[in-house]
């Protein structure tokens, strides 16, 4: 599904540079449930950024099932990502003066659906994450663990390729927390979803079916130790 390959992320220029992501590489296979792990500052969130299209590398190559996302043009990445990767942000980004009916419909209304084929794919995806009662709910009327729902059926609606989701439960009591992660959990086993979430929390991670760590830009295995000291051959 996925094969990175050397990729380095570099903010700034000059002296004031900040490496976020130092030649990393990572292959991820179709229907995984992955965990990218580390401290903050260690490059998850920009790992998942590249991946969903939402950034670009500063060298290195991003594919995603052949397509090399980095090379896309602007136009290009936006139709690839509207038809590839379903994004879930932790601080939900519904719209207020929207239903969840709504708020699900926006990634739709880019495509050639029909009005009634919308709706039919917008019911099907509140459906799935249990809301079909709620979809005429404003975000106010709903509870936190109900909104990142409704942003779980926004990110599904369009049957992705890819559900990225940036430290989902990071603004969510244990109980919503633990609803969602079971709901990213089933999406990947019952509706074979390759799910990729960051996180810096050990109980939500262990929702996953397999755990990557990042520190200080770099992959480290499960020893602890970063591909680049690996490859020279000592232990960092």
């Amino acid at each position: 599904m996925v094969q990175i390959r050397d990729l380095t992320k570099v903010y700034g220029h000059g002296e004031i540079e900040v490496v976020a992501l130092d030649h990393v590489g990572l292959d991820i296979a179709a229907g995984e449930f992955l965990a990218l792990m580390g401290p903050s500052g260690s490059g998850k969130s920009t790992l998942l950024h590249i991946l969903a299209g939402i950034d670009r590398p500063t060298s290195g190559q991003c594919l995603v099932q052949g397509t090399n996302v980095a090379e896309l043009s602007e136009t290009d990445l936006a139709d690839w990502r509207n038809t590839h990767v379903g994004f879930v942000f932790q601080t939900f980004n519904l719209i207020p003066v929207l239903t969840a009916f709504e708020n699900v419909e926006l990634p739709l209304l880019l495509t050639a659906l029909s009005a009634g084929e919308r709706r039919e794919h917008v019911t099907a995806a509140l459906e799935l994450v249990g809301l079909a009662d709620r979809m005429k709910h404003l975000p106010r009327q709903l509870s936190g663990g109900q909104e990142q729902r409704v942003a779980i059926a926004r990110a599904l609606v369009t049957d992705p390729t890819l559900l990225v989701a940036d430290e989902p439960t990071g603004n969510l009591d244990a109980h919503a927390a633990a609803d969602v992660l079971g709901l990213l959990q089933r999406l990947n086993q019952e509706a074979a979803k390759t799910v990729i979430m960051v996180t810096h929390d050990p109980k939500a991670a262990a929702y996953a079916r397999r755990i990557v760590h990042l520190e200080k830009g770099e992959l480290l295995n499960e020893e602890g130790q970063t591909q680049r000291n690996l490859s020279m051959g000592f232990a960092k």
